[in-house]
């Protein structure tokens, strides 16, 4: 999942299907980072976050967000969540209408998730 799914998620209430979910370590540092996060809401979100499984950044990672900040017209953090999402052989979950019309990268937009 990106960032902006979860926080779209978490602002509508959204349920997520059960299922097994990743999220980048940059997910992780931007929902975390906000400078306008209160005590309360960095609970549920760390709460929220323990639920999935957190992708570093490897080698592997990294050489795939090279090749990608090489290929497209993404920023890096897009590019290490797409790279991410690649190397776990995982579907992106996103909202994201840039990262939704990439051509190589399997994607689903949020509020289509079952």
């Amino acid at each position: 999942m990106d960032t902006n799914s979860i926080i779209y998620a978490l602002n509508s209430g959204l349920k997520l299907p059960e299922n097994n979910y990743f999220v980048s370590v940059i997910t992780e540092i931007e929902l975390l980072s906000y400078h306008k996060l209160n005590k309360e809401e960095e609970k549920i979100l760390k709460q929220l976050l323990a639920n999935f499984t957190n992708i570093g950044i490897s080698e592997e990672v990294k050489n795939k967000t090279i090749a990608i900040r090489k290929n497209k017209n993404l920023k890096l953090p897009d590019s290490i969540i797409v790279a991410s999402s690649i190397i776990q052989n995982a579907i992106l979950v996103t909202s994201d209408k840039k990262l939704l019309n990439l051509d190589f990268l399997d994607v689903i937009e949020l509020k289509k998730l079952k």
